[in-house]
Order: structure tokens, then C-alpha cells, then sequence
């Protein structure tokens, strides 16, 4: 079951009946004619997507594109106009007051652009606030408070004042606020636009490390596409109210549903959303057991210079060269004796960007392992500039090709 699921959202803003507004929608009024003739501004239109429980979901678009309405739909700030919402499978909808600030209360937290921090409150102080509106003892909600402090780094800053912080320390004291709570679902609306791009990569790689820990369903709105793209599990890319795509970081910038899209994504840097994944190629390998002597006659068949050494679960031991092998057959010598163990390895999720400098510099094939050092690829060096230039290579192509010892 999704941990949020959107049925056909709709909200229109105006004075027209509500029941009216929505049967415009569905004759397919566009937005523009909408506001010309019944003064009726559209801010989401039909949006329908689930998302997961654990993932980072982000929904992003152009100022006006209609996501920071839909987020603040997801708690019920703005009430939609049509449509269902489940959390967990509760119809958001259907619920009561009472029901809707218990959900507000324990299932989700919310973390805005602006810090809004109460300036004359000490920074464990702002932490506890909404424990502290909720009723909670004040021992209680100091621990959890401290706990969530500490999650974002600010574990020794409880007995500060804000203006004592910077902005990104700041925008971590609104982090924990949200997280003092332990909810289940953190909404992020625009959280780091307002901090400076070095603070705002540092709070994105923190999101990231806390994920790790914390595991939250997290959406996240932005219109910023590097940050889409880099703290994104899946993105929804939104324009007038709508949702026009939604995927992974990768399935958007390689197969763009529209021309749209296709403009939206077209000066990103590839380099920095790619993974060694994408370019990986199916590796040829050989187990210890062998002698050099296959081992060259499989190198002689399939045109390759090198071959990996795996044992039977296909765990990395090693690569050997075609000269290694021949030295070795003409001595006699085991193929163990011969194996390189210091190959150079990178993981699935490995981006392009950070490929360059392994490739370049080293004479060996660059292994994909995956858990328990598993072999699942290999990195030739062509196939990441053909990834640059728009061509994601194929799986049939033949692995530890000649290049990848150039």
C-alpha cells in the first residue's frame, strides 16, 4: 500500500460553486480561459501519482506550476476541490477535525522556506514548540527535542538564541522541529531556496545522510532541477496544475515524455545524474580454478585484453591480463599467482561525474560491485562519453573491450 496515493486532484480558486468549477474542469476548460471568464484561478489540475513509503519524492516545476498548493493539500492547509486523498489508505477527505490534527500532530511534519523561528526562544526551545502546543510534559518533549537536535547536527546549540545561527543552522532548527516528532511523512516546501548554494548543497547531502538513518517518506517541493535531480528517489515535474512526467532522475532526463520536458532538462549536466549503472557492461570473467592457458583462449574468442576473477557467487578476486596469461602459460604458473586483487571498483550508483578520474588514470578495467563485493559490471571508458553525448550503451555490447585498458 503507497504510503500517499492522489486520486484525480483538483483545486480551483474563485467564487464559482464549487460543483460548477469542477464540471468546467472536466469539459476541459484550460487555465487560461478559466481565469478570462469565470475569474476561477487553477492551481492543480487532476493529479493523480502515489508515493512509496521511505522514498524521497519530489515534486518540482516553474513558480505558478501549482506544487506548493499541492503539497499543502497533502495535510489539508488548502482543501482540494476534487478528488481523494489516502494516507496509508484514509481517505484524507473524510476525516474530521479531531482526525485531521491527530494526522497533523503524529503522522506528518511540515518544514517551510522560511525559518519562522521564534526569536526570543532558545534553539531547544523553537525544537519543542509543536510538542509543546500538542500538551506534551516538559522533560518529554525536551528529550525528544534534544534527540532531534542531534539527528541535524545541533546537538551543543540547544541553549543558543537563533540570531547566534547562521541560516543554514537555522533552517536544521526548523528540520528537527519537524522532526522532534517522529512523523511518518515530512513535507519540504522550497526548505533550502533561501540559503546560500554552499549551505544548500551542505543541507542536501545532510536530507540525505538523515534518510539514511530515519527512513521518512519525504516530499519534497523545488524548483530547482539540480536539487531535483540529486536528492530525488522520483521526481513529478508539474506545469499549470498538471503533472506532465513522472519518473526517477534518470528515466526523466533520458526519455522525456514531451517537448516540454525535453526543454526543461535540456542544460543539465548528465555527468552529475548518470550512474555507472547506465554504462555498465556485462562483464567477462573466469574462475580461480582455471589455468592461463583458457583463460587466453577465452580472451582470444571474445576480443577482449582482460578477464575479471570471480569465485562461484561471483564475488571480485581479481583481473588478469592477456600478458600476465601468457607470461604465465609459458612458465606454468597457476592462475592465482597471476591475478591483480587492487582493481579499481566503484558501486552501481556511482555517478558519471565522479567516473572520469578512475578511467583516466587507470590501466585496468574499473569493476562494478554490487553487495558482498559482487562483480555486476564493468566500466569502458567509451561508453561514458557516449553516455555524455546521449547514447546510453546497450547490454550486448562485449565487456573488457581493449579501451578499457587504454
Amino acid at each position: 500500500m503507497p504510503m500517499i496515493e492522489l486520486k484525480d486532484v483538483s483545486k480551483l480558486f474563485g467564487a464559482v460553486p464549487r460543483h460548477a468549477a469542477v464540471k468546467l474542469l472536466e469539459e476541459g476548460w484550460t487555465k487560461e480561459r478559466l481565469a478570462k471568464e469565470k475569474q476561477l484561478v487553477l492551481g492543480v489540475n487532476r493529479v493523480s501519482l502515489t508515493i512509496e513509503e521511505g522514498e524521497i519524492f519530489v515534486i518540482m516545476g516553474l513558480s505558478g506550476s501549482g506544487k506548493s498548493t499541492l503539497v499543502r493539500m497533502l495535510n489539508r492547509l488548502i482543501e482540494p476541490t476534487a478528488g481523494d486523498i489516502l494516507i496509508r489508505g484514509e481517505s484524507l477527505t473524510d476525516m474530521s477535525p479531531a482526525e485531521l490534527r491527530e494526522l497533523r500532530r503524529k503522522t506528518i511534519g511540515m518544514v517551510f522556506q522560511k525559518f519562522a523561528l521564534l526569536p526570543h526562544r532558545t534553539v531547544l526551545a523553537n525544537a519543542e514548540f509543536g510538542l509543546e502546543v500538542q500538551g506534551i510534559a516538559k522533560q518529554e518533549r525536551a528529550e525528544k527535542a534534544r534527540r532531534a537536535l542531534e539527528l541535524v547536527g545541533l546537538g551543543e546549540w540547544g541553549d543558543r538564541m537563533p540570531d547566534e545561527l547562521s541560516g543554514g543552522m537555522q533552517q536544521r532548527v526548523g528540520l528537527a522541529r519537524a522532526l522532534a516528532n517522529d512523523p511518518d511523512i515530512l513535507l519540504m516546501d522550497e526548505a533550502f531556496s533561501a540559503l546560500d548554494p554552499l549551505i544548500r548543497r551542505s543541507m542536501q547531502d545532510e536530507l540525505l545522510e538523515l534518510q539514511e538513518k530515519m527512513r521518512k517518506t519525504i516530499v519534497f517541493i523545488t524548483h530547482d532541477l539540480d536539487e531535483a535531480l540529486r536528492i530525488g528517489d522520483r521526481i513529478a515535474l508539474m506545469r499549470d496544475g498538471a503533472v506532465v512526467q513522472v519518473g526517477t532522475p534518470e528515466e526523466i532526463m533520458i526519455n522525456p515524455a514531451n517537448s516540454y520536458v525535453e526543454r526543461f532538462v535540456e542544460d543539465v549536466d548528465l555527468s552529475k545524474v548518470l550512474t555507472a549503472e547506465h554504462v555498465m557492461r556485462r562483464p567477462e570473467a573466469i574462475g580461480p580454478d582455471r589455468g592461463p592457458r583458457v583463460a587466453l583462449q577465452l580472451m582470444r574468442e571474445r576480443g577482449i585484453s582482460n578477464l575479471f576473477v570471480v569465485d562461484r557467487s561471483q564475488t571480485l578476486i581479481g583481473v588478469l591480463t592477456a600478458e600476465d596469461a601468457a607470461e604465465a602459460a609459458r612458465a606454468n604458473k597457476p592462475l592465482a599467482d597471476i591475478v591483480i586483487r587492487d582493481v579499481p571498483q566503484v558501486k552501481p550508483d556511482t555517478l558519471l561525474n565522479d567516473l572520469f578520474e578512475i578511467c583516466g588514470t587507470s590501466k585496468l578495467p574499473v569493476a562494478v560491485v554490487g553487495d558482498s563485493n559482487r562483480l555486476v559490471g564493468v566500466i569502458v571508458r567509451g561508453a561514458v562519453l557516449g553516455a555524455l553525448a546521449g547514447q546510453i550503451p546497450g547490454t550486448e555490447v562485449t565487456a573488457n573491450a581493449p579501451e578499457t585498458t587504454a
